[in-house]
């Protein structure tokens, strides 16, 4: 009989509702042989194979169906996953118990069929089927099953990467980014840690005030040392919720990397932060343009002028082409009132990039500067100003979250502290 390690207890017609904005943890290197019988199940699979989910694992399509994956398993190991087709009914359960004599333990099966029965269910759930999908499909359908293989329910939840990225130097992200992570760490109260990826020019330790001895380079350039231990010795604390991964901002070496140099960093990550908040620097690398199709969310940071509008227009159109599965980038509009400068309005800047901005950050350059220099957020210096309730709309939108409640309090509460403290 075929070990499994996980039954999915959901009904196809759960699945068929999926919304891509729910989050799935990206599966771990793995292959995945498809044997199909149509080729728009096929198509399917290929095109889920294509989901930055799965971007480790291997995927082989091949046709025949059942009795194509018993023929090819007699002489052959077989991988940790197998996918299905059937069309039928009366052959699919001896087709599996012929299948069972020939797979290795270990390997897990997802079946894709048409009969909409749960006594069959059953029977397949019976003989270790980890989950059963009802065609027609949907890429995202295939990319949560296998992904959810190798996610247990009693495990510690996968952080969401947020990258955050200028359509063009200098307007403002990585203040953005930062201060957006504060408002997720503080007013969110959800643990966070700002990667500064910028090595040579990096100001996140500028701006939270920082300056410690170790920061991402000493992981970036030790990819055998990386693992939880390590990278947490890397971290700087800024609050009680928000932890910095700082660059080194020096010159003293040329920090060329290759196009996965910071996966092992963000896989580590994602094991020990709820929340991962990317600050990417402009610039069309192997590495950099992995670091934003591979995030959860993205936020494009962009000012109202020409070339802005271009860069971010061309931006959405690459990622949402490479991300079919994942909702839209999102951007925001800074800097917007710059006296005496020429600029495009938002509805004309919303309507090239067919979507509006989260929010339109004025020329604040008083404050912005204020805060830069003290090595403060906005929300420090200025607690109600609108672009802190600014910041703190970005975090709600990128993380899904609401405000965190704050506790109710009587007005007699500082009388009782004082008798409780005597």
């Amino acid at each position: 009989m075929i070990s499994y390690e996980r039954q999915n207890q959901e009904s196809s017609s759960d699945v068929a509702t999926l919304d891509s904005d729910i989050h799935i943890a990206p599966a771990p290197r793995v292959s995945v042989q498809a044997f199909c019988e149509t080729v728009e199940v096929a198509a399917v699979i290929q095109s889920a194979g294509e989901d930055r989910r799965l971007g480790k694992a291997h995927i082989k399509i091949q046709m025949g169906g059942i009795t194509a994956a018993i023929e090819a398993y007699r002489t052959a190991p077989t991988p940790n996953v197998i996918i299905l087709q059937t069309e039928g009914r009366s052959d699919i359960l001896s087709g599996l118990d012929q299948l069972a004599s020939v797979c290795d333990a270990g390997t897990r099966v997802i079946v894709v069929g048409r009969v909409n029965d749960v006594t069959l269910y059953r029977e397949l759930v019976r003989r270790g089927v980890s989950d059963y999908l009802i065609a027609p499909i949907q890429p995202i359908e295939i990319v949560r099953a296998v992904c959810g293989l190798f996610s247990t329910p009693d495990a510690k939840a996968v952080g969401r990467i947020i990258a955050i990225t200028g359509a063009k130097g200098g307007v403002g992200a990585s203040t953005i980014a930062h201060n957006v992570a504060w408002a997720i760490a503080r007013d969110l109260a959800l643990d966070s840690v700002v990667a500064d990826l910028d090595l040579a020019f990096g100001t996140a330790g500028l701006d939270y005030n920082q300056d410690p001895p170790q920061g991402i380079a000493d992981a970036v350039f030790s990819p055998d040392r990386i693992d939880t231990a390590f990278i947490d010795r890397l971290l700087s604390k800024c609050t009680d919720h928000l932890s910095l991964l700082a660059a080194p901002a020096t010159l003293d070496r040329v920090y060329d990397f290759g196009t996965e140099a910071f996966d092992a960093i963000f896989d580590t990550l994602r094991s020990t932060m709820p929340c991962i908040v990317l600050d990417v620097p402009h610039q069309w690398s192997g590495w950099a343009k992995r670091a934003l199709i591979s995030a959860d969310d993205i936020l494009i940071v962009a000012a109202p002028d020409l070339a802005n509008l271009r860069n971010t227009k061309n931006l959405f159109d690459l990622l949402k082409a490479a991300r079919p599965n994942d909702r839209a980038p999102l951007y925001c509009l800074n800097q917007v009132g710059v006296p005496k400068r020429p600029e495009i309005a938002v509805n004309e800047f919303a309507k090239a990039i067919e979507a509006q901005p989260i929010v339109s950050i004025p020329f604040e350059p008083q404050l912005f500067g204020s805060a830069a220099n003290n090595g403060q957020m906005i929300a420090e210096i200025a607690a109600n100003h609108r672009t802190t309730e600014m910041f703190l709309q970005i975090a709600q939108r990128l993380t899904g979250r609401g405000e965190a409640k704050k506790p109710r309090t009587s007005f007699l509460a500082p009388l009782i502290g004082k008798l409780r403290a005597k």
